[in-house]
């Protein structure tokens, strides 16, 4: 039975209420030292990110590569009564899915010595949810990616739809779709240390304070921006508060089309099929010469971050399916990408290593299973520990 406590004040639209932009760039001298990733072979990701009000997240994205750190916020649709003020936690892995394959053909091409045509890569995500949340049945699961390549000239699309699937073996995509990660956890509940079963560690996270908010310049051009917003609808499959039903049975679908604009940036358009959401346009960085600014996050900063978000809306889901108090949650996520470096081998990524803090009167039992079922629900961590394939579509 569900409980009944006093109703807590109504969600605020934090991120629909500000006045600048909410996706920019950080001067990394603004960043806490904490927030940044430690040292490690690859690409270290870093992702800080903390809880603002109903399904709303906000988070700085540093790696141990670039000079600045990125400010991103995630929001959910009508399907968990949200805001629909920023993308939703799965758009980010598709955006850089399609990011990493799209870079992945281009080097490809160079090292080929072919011209790069002016292509479009997209790739369809699919996720399942089923079971009870108040039995502790509910698990999310990932499904295998599905590729389409095509370009200006439709006679040459077999030959690189053969290329892009020998380039995306090279790339940490494939290491993470096609491997087995067990995560890793540790928790941190109202300022102490709990011990969690198979966790990296038990120390206390320390409080970083206050995200830095001053953007390191305006850019002229957004680097998310929303392209169709949807129509709330009642009483249909993924519409208005389905994903909130204790009870699940549902599969999941998301889709990304990217392609390599005269400047460099990956444009990429995300839509989310099922269940009903918005469009959003994301601007991603390939590759650059050296010492050239970064102009937008790379994919692995935007698979990092869907991570994060897409675990904390589960944090937040669990604790409104089974009504009780979560008052605030953060987390420090780390996750390794690393391309191979010769033909013929494949990219890896490392298990997701996150730091939880939770914030709830109502005490360690809820604030373990909060946590056991924000990674069992996960459809992101399901896309770790799941091996899956890459298709490659006609």
């Amino acid at each position: 039975m569900v409980k009944t406590r006093p109703q807590s004040t109504p969600p605020e639209n934090h991120l629909g209420n500000e006045p600048d932009p909410l996706f920019y760039p950080l001067d990394r001298t603004s960043v806490p030292a904490a927030a940044m990733p430690p040292a490690g072979p690859g690409l270290g990701v870093r992702v800080w990110a903390r809880s603002l009000s109903g399904m709303q997240k906000v988070a700085l994205l540093s790696t141990d590569a670039d000079p600045v750190s990125w400010r991103v916020a995630s929001d959910e649709g009508p399907y968990l009564n949200g805001f629909d003020a920023a993308p939703c936690p799965l758009s980010f892995m598709t955006v850089g899915m399609v990011a990493t394959g799209i870079e992945a053909i281009t080097v490809g091409l160079d090292a080929s010595h072919q011209p790069t045509p002016d292509l479009e890569l997209t790739i369809d995500n699919r996720y399942t949810m089923e079971g009870s949340a108040l039995r502790g049945t509910m698990r999310g699961g990932a499904l295998g990616l599905e590729v389409g390549v095509r370009s200006e000239d439709s006679k040459a699309d077999d030959a690189l739809a053969r290329l892009a699937g020998d380039a995306l073996k090279r790339t940490p995509l494939a290491g993470l779709v096609e491997g087995v990660h067990q995560s890793r956890f540790s928790l941190t509940l109202n300022g102490h240390a709990i011990p969690v079963s198979g966790a990296a560690d038990a120390r206390a996270t320390p409080r970083l304070g206050a995200m830095p908010t001053t953007p390191l310049a305006h850019a002229t051009e957004p680097l998310i921006s929303r392209v169709r917003t949807v129509t709330p609808t009642e009483g249909v499959a993924g519409g208005a508060g389905t994903s909130l039903r204790a009870e699940q049975r549902r599969e999941l679908h998301v889709r990304g089309r990217g392609r390599r604009r005269p400047d460099g940036l990956i444009e990429v358009t995300q839509e989310l099929h099922q269940p009903l959401g918005s469009t959003f346009r994301f601007l991603a960085e390939g590759r650059r010469p050296a010492g050239a600014p970064a102009r937008a996050p790379d994919g692995a900063n935007y698979m990092a971050a869907g991570v994060a978000f897409c675990f904390m809306t589960q944090l937040g889901r669990y604790a409104t399916i089974v009504n009780e108090p979560l008052d605030r949650y953060e987390v420090l996520q780390d996750t390794r990408f690393n391309w191979a470096a010769a033909p013929g081998t494949a990219g890896t990524v490392t298990p997701v290593e996150t730091q939880v803090v939770l914030d709830t009167p109502a005490g360690a039992d809820f604030a373990q299973r909060c946590l056991t079922m924000g990674e069992q629900t996960c459809f992101l961590h399901a896309l770790y520990r799941t091996p899956l394939s890459i298709r490659i579509t006609d």
